[in-house]
């Protein structure tokens, strides 16, 4: 069942068996709002966006699983940063809250981006309060909240849950990400875990194992750990699980066309398994803290 607030997310629930397994892709949207008025085209955006990735992911609730996606552009507020990652100096008046910039903010890719990679300014000026704080709550705040429910919703029926944050990556590194990739090329998939501080490490080896058997490079928390959506909702010692897998764009695009490759289909089969693996994954789990709870 599709559940869509137009230009804010498309939120689909399971067709099967309900597991305790929700997916989101947070950065394939590319609804651009009216009021995006910045100084970069539209076409040079698109390159910041996860492309597909939405569509990657599409059989998830085939397998029981919630998938979640964003239909708004990371580059007009970013629903895998902290509300308080905030650039103060992009601002037209004073924050009625404390900020808490990080170096994401520094690099102009906080939660909303000051510049375009590596450091094109996006806008002629700073942006009102006003219209800042609109933008968290017509978008990053809806997200969040959904994302959230259905976690919560998962876990109380279940016992636990598992969160797969989807994304993809450039092939090469990216001059604008702090400890970007190797030169010359990327891993297939990364795999962040926040240093296993996310999720049980038996969930980010049993995905890198899949994936590794069917033949893909695979990296662990090199060069992306998993940031906001990875860090807000586990609780991996309460049975809340969170893991984010970066898909390498060479994989399944033209990176400069920026359309599908010739491995596209390929890649979707092996994602469609993935996605099945994990949800079997999710149920044993579940099973098994069932038992104990018998015993």
């Amino acid at each position: 069942m599709l559940y869509q607030v137009p230009g804010v997310y498309d939120l689909t629930l399971p067709e099967a068996e309900d597991t305790p397994l929700v997916l989101d892709s947070p950065h394939s949207g590319h609804d651009y709002p009216d009021d995006f008025q910045c100084l970069v085209p539209q076409s040079d955006l698109r390159r910041v966006e996860d492309s597909f990735v939405d569509d990657l992911f599409g059989a998830a609730p085939q397998w029981g699983a919630t998938l979640l996606c964003a239909r708004f552009p990371r580059s007009y507020i970013d629903p895998n940063r902290a509300v308080t990652d905030i650039d103060p100096g992009l601002l037209m008046g004073t924050w009625p809250e404390p900020l808490r910039p990080t170096e994401k903010s520094r690099l102009g890719h906080g939660l909303v981006w000051r510049t375009y990679p590596p450091n094109r300014p996006l806008y002629a000026g700073r942006l009102p309060v006003e219209a800042v704080r609109r933008r968290i709550e017509r978008y990053w705040q809806p997200y969040h909240d959904t994302l959230e429910t259905e976690i919560r919703r998962l876990y109380a029926a279940h016992g636990c849950v598992y969160h797969l944050n989807c994304h993809s990556m450039p092939s090469t590194s990216s001059p604008f990400m702090a400890g970007g990739g190797r030169i010359g090329g990327r891993a297939d998939f990364v795999l962040g875990d926040r240093d296993g501080a996310s999720c049980d490490p038996a969930f980010t080896s049993f995905v890198r194992d899949y994936l590794q058997n069917q033949g893909y490079a695979v990296r662990l928390n090199d060069p992306y750990r998993g940031a906001e959506l990875v860090r807000a909702y586990a609780a991996p010692e309460q049975g809340r699980h969170s893991l984010q897998i970066e898909i390498n764009r060479a994989l399944y695009m033209d990176e400069v066309t920026l359309q599908q490759g010739r491995g596209y289909q390929s890649l979707q089969k092996s994602l469609t398994g993935l996605i099945g693996a994990i949800a079997q994954f999710a149920r044993d789990r579940r099973n098994s803290i069932r038992a104990e709870a018998a015993e």
